[in-house]
């Protein structure tokens, strides 16, 4: 059966139109070969619709390297996403039935530059992020260097610990993201025996796909890499380690034994394996605001003013240390004694962000200090002269939209921030972090911003090393960033010890 004739007359609007020479392939000019085997699909084309929504598509077709095989071979997308891609180039809509196509539509918005429908799927996944889908959506935005997105998965997977490492997604996690849900201090769980368990369950799963002996010791641990340097052993009892990771293959007999004698003896003769950790610090649940009134409990610690702590429940709080604290310090405290490390600033240019303008900067110091907050710059009004003839013209306020982390040199989080503000253009915006963090001396740190608003903002050189309060501040332009940009972290916000 032919097609009908004159069935634009029945078309109200280009992308009825559209849509109909999507699905009906009249007056296609180009084939693409999607997928791989067995999956492959062939899905029609017509140039001049691709090359119009796509600059990518226009040099396949029209530049000087166009195109010549027919059908063209799209191995890396599923044929899935890219018909949504497609539907989304003819029609203007997008139909994000599911997380798994909303992650593939992103790569394959990103590798054809339409970063409207890039948006939309961000938007899709933020809106649907549970337990379930915290590490898909951790690894996806790791993929497509989405920080902010990222730390908000890492708050639900920290809040929800029990529920991502028991549901069977877990045992398909890539091994970087098992890796950094050992790393975090704050999680929801009840015992450390609980990592254990996930972590031999992953290298089973993993064993399986390698085809790989998972009741093998030398097996299992060839594919955890550092994992078990992770978990921590001491803060187990005796009779949750014997029950549990003592009849592991994952551990060697000598292993077993030296970590079972180190957990039952604080003053045992047999050290514990090498590489293993020895931190006697358990895991504590991520701190969350209490809605029931609770009377405030004085505590004093030796490397910090007094300040009055709120302790929810003060039997969970039985062994203590600064950065597990730190959330619930009262920062009124630390303002008093604060301290500003400002740079030197020499300007030089402006950017315009666009869309998102981010910047980092790695530092060590000489004393053991104590940070809670960063200064950046605001706005600046347009660089042409003519803005400057009147503050009328141009709005002396704006909103401040960014966020801020601060990561350890394994590039942990530490702590972050998220802020929306009003602020002054030309001046600087004191940023303070979720809670305050204890930096040893000689050691790497690394401070990253995302500005998410757009407008012009100044860049230029900083000085390298900076002392306040006896205090040496060295600095060094973290991978990946420019010497100039580096400026946009203005002043560290911080209480020497």
């Amino acid at each position: 059966m032919g097609l009908p004739c004159d069935w634009q007359i029945s078309k109200r609007n280009v992308s009825q139109r559209g849509r109909y020479l999507l699905e009906t392939g009249q007056w296609s000019d180009c084939n693409f070969i999607v997928g791989q085997e067995p999956h492959q699909q062939i899905l029609k084309g017509h140039k001049l619709f691709l090359a119009m929504s796509s600059p990518v598509f226009e040099a396949m077709f029209f530049g000087g390297m166009a195109e010549k095989n027919d059908p063209i071979p799209i191995p890396d997308v599923q044929p899935e996403a890219f018909k949504a891609l497609l539907e989304y180039i003819y029609t203007d809509n997008v139909d994000l039935s599911s997380f798994e196509l909303a992650c593939e539509l992103c790569y394959t918005a990103k590798k054809y530059m339409l970063p409207i429908l890039l948006e939309e799927c961000t938007k899709f996944l933020w809106s649907d992020l549970s337990s379930k889908k915290a590490c898909r959506a951790y690894e996806f935005a790791k993929l497509f260097e989405e920080p902010v997105l990222m730390d908000k998965c890492l708050q639900i997977i920290c809040n929800n610990t029990k529920d991502v490492l028991y549901d069977p997604s877990w045992e398909e996690v890539e091994l970087g993201t098992l890796v950094t849900v050992l790393n975090q201090d704050n999680l929801t769980i009840d015992s450390e025996i609980e990592l254990f368990a996930a972590v031999e369950r992953w290298a089973k799963s993993e064993c399986t796909r390698k085809a790989l002996d998972l009741t093998d010791g030398k097996s299992l641990k060839s594919v955890i890499g550092n994992s078990l340097s992770k978990i921590r052993f001491l803060t187990m009892t005796p009779e949750e380690f014997a029950n549990g990771p003592g009849k592991s293959p994952l551990l060697t007999q000598n292993e077993a034994f030296a970590i079972l004698m180190n957990i039952s003896s604080s003053e045992s003769k047999f050290p514990m394996p090498e590489g293993f950790s020895i931190n006697l610090q358990k895991r504590m649940c991520p701190f969350k605001v209490q809605t029931m009134m609770v009377k405030p409990t004085k505590m004093n610690f030796p490397m910090l003013p007094s300040v009055t702590l709120e302790i929810p429940n003060s039997s969970t709080y039985s062994n203590l240390s600064l950065n597990n604290v730190a959330p619930l310090l009262n920062y009124k405290t630390l303002q008093e004694s604060k301290l500003y490390c400002e740079r030197t600033f020499m300007r030089g240019t402006q950017c315009l962000n666009t869309n998102r303008l981010d910047c980092s900067v790695t530092f060590c110091v000489n004393r053991n200090i104590i940070i809670y907050g960063i200064q950046v710059p605001t706005q600046i009004l347009r660089p042409d002269n003519s803005a400057r003839t009147s503050l009328i013209a141009t709005p002396s306020m704006y909103t401040e939209v960014l966020y801020a982390h601060l990561l350890d040199k394994e590039s942990s989080r530490m702590t972050y921030t998220h802020i929306t503000t009003k602020v002054l253009i030309e001046s600087l915006v004191e940023v303070i972090f979720n809670r305050s963090v204890y930096i040893e001396k000689n050691k790497m740190y690394k401070i990253g911003v995302v500005f998410d608003k757009e407008g012009w903002y100044p860049l230029g050189t900083c000085a390298k090393t900076i002392t306040c309060d006896n205090v040496t501040f060295t600095f060094r332009v973290a991978e990946n960033d420019d010497s100039i940009r580096d400026c946009l972290i203005r002043t560290i916000l911080f209480t020497p010890q």
